[in-house]
């Protein structure tokens, strides 16, 4: 039976996991301390959480059996639209451009999908496959699973925003919390307009630790 680590800076795990599930609370940026190599590495959605992802990719290598494999999925947050419906003019879009820029100059990489590909071949992983998906913010496409998908990331949009606004808006822009409610209020506003056909990509991509 696979025995699972997990591993978060935050102790927010569950409690009710199976016998070969356990979870630890450490901060991957630091030394990695593990004794044994690993078969399987996955590193998901860590996007404004990590300042050195060179760095990472190069721990993930040396913590790699040979033979093993390590997979990251992150995203690319940049928004736009295929019909030209997300103007710059756009609340969403302004925000968005102001969010990546902030991020970019306190020294965080909130688009890290757009590099995963090439931080694992300056590692040394071998094999490396690379994949984008579409992520729409809504109902709007007409494909099935796309809508589905669109829906689901509606869904953490509305829920999440101030969450992931507050810290970065306030302490690097300088805003007020009622100026960053005022933006996410406007940015909900936006969203749930069907003629908007906003959307980013999910970037996949893993590779291997060579044999020898």
């Amino acid at each position: 039976m696979a025995i699972i680590l997990g591993n978060d800076i935050s102790p927010i795990q569950p409690k009710w996991v199976p016998p070969n599930v356990r979870f630890e609370v450490d901060n991957v940026e630091q030394d990695w301390t593990y004794h044994q190599a690993f078969d399987y590495i996955h590193c998901r959605m860590m996007g404004n959480a990590i300042k050195d992802w060179p760095r990472l990719n190069r721990q993930c290598f040396q913590h790699t059996k040979p033979g093993g494999w390590v997979e990251f999925i992150d995203l690319d947050i940049t928004w736009t639209s295929p019909d030209g419906s997300l103007l710059e003019s756009h609340a969403s879009k302004k925000f968005n451009n102001a969010f990546i820029k902030v991020s970019r100059e306190a020294n965080i990489e909130s688009c890290p999908g757009l590099y995963l590909e090439g931080w694992m071949r300056d590692a040394g992983f071998a094999n490396i496959h690379a994949e984008k998906f579409v992520w729409p913010v809504g109902t709007w496409p007409k494909d099935k699973h796309l809508k589905e998908v669109g829906a689901w990331n509606y869904l953490q949009i509305m829920e999440g925003l101030e969450a992931f606004t507050f810290a970065l808006f306030t302490r690097h822009l300088g805003m007020s919390k009622a100026e960053v409610e005022v933006i996410c209020a406007n940015i909900r506003k936006e969203i749930k307009d069907p003629k908007l056909h906003a959307m980013f990509h999910l970037h996949v991509a893993y590779g291997q630790k060579p044999e020898a």
